[in-house]
C-alpha cells in the first residue's frame, strides 16, 4: 500500500495557507472590536448633547466666619434660561455682593478650586449686557436689613446641556465679599469667596 507523502514545496505551501488562515480569523475579530469601540464612543458624545430643562445650585459658606445659604435655580423655557437666585449673608446686611459664575463646580479649598469667572468666549470682564463681559458675569446683588438677596436675570447664552460654550451645569455659583467695579480685569475686584454652590440638573 502506498503512502501519501508532500514533498517539501507542498509541506511549505500547506503551512503558509494556514497561517494566512489564522490571520485572517484575527482580523476579523479585532475589526469587530474596533467597531464596538467605535459605536459606544459616538453613543457617549450624543448623550452629551442632552438638555435639562431645570437646575439649581444650593449655596454655602466657605469660610467659618461668614454665614452664607441660599439656592440658585436655573429655567430652560424656549431657549431662554431664567435664573432666579435668592441668598442670606447676615454679617453683610445693607450691604451688596457680587455673584459670578466660574469654571469648575468644585468648591473645595474656600471656593477657590472653581478657579476664575467662567468665560468660553474669552471676553474681557464687564457687566451684564454692556459691552464685554464674561458668560459668568451676573453682577451685584443688594442685601436688606436681615442680610438677604434676591436676584433675576434671563439669558439666551446660556444652556441647561449641550453646547460646551453655553452649557452652565457643572460651573459653580460664587458669592464674593465686595462688590463687583465691572472694571478690574479679570475679577472686578468683588473680594474673597465666601458662598459656593454646584449647579445641577433637576432630576
Amino acid at each position: 500500500m502506498k503512502k501519501s507523502v508532500f514533498s517539501p514545496l507542498q509541506s511549505l505551501a500547506v503551512f503558509f495557507a494556514c497561517s494566512m488562515l489564522i490571520i485572517a480569523c484575527n482580523n476579523s475579530n479585532t475589526s469587530t472590536e474596533e467597531n464596538k469601540n467605535d459605536t459606544a464612543n459616538h453613543g457617549d458624545h450624543s448623550s452629551s448633547d442632552t438638555k435639562a430643562t431645570s437646575a439649581e445650585a444650593v449655596i454655602s459658606g466657605t469660610k467659618s466666619d461668614t454665614t452664607v445659604a441660599g439656592k440658585a435655580t436655573f429655567t430652560d423655557a424656549d431657549g431662554m434660561v431664567k435664573l432666579e437666585l435668592e441668598i442670606n449673608v447676615p454679617q453683610l446686611a445693607n450691604k451688596s455682593v457680587a455673584v459670578h459664575l466660574h469654571q469648575h463646580g468644585d468648591c473645595g479649598n474656600s471656593g477657590n478650586n472653581s478657579h476664575g469667572h467662567w468665560n468660553p468666549s474669552n471676553k474681557q470682564h464687564g457687566k451684564w449686557g454692556e459691552g464685554e463681559f464674561h458668560s459668568g458675569d451676573i453682577g451685584n446683588v443688594a442685601l436688606d436689613a436681615n442680610g438677604k438677596g434676591t436676584y433675576t436675570l434671563e439669558s439666551n447664552i446660556w444652556t441647561l446641556g449641550g453646547d460646551s460654550t453655553m452649557n452652565i451645569l457643572g460651573k459653580a455659583v460664587i458669592v464674593h465679599s465686595g462688590v463687583d467695579d465691572f472694571k478690574t480685569q479679570p475679577t472686578g475686584n468683588a473680594g474673597s469667596r465666601i458662598g459656593c454652590g454646584v449647579i445641577e440638573a433637576k432630576k
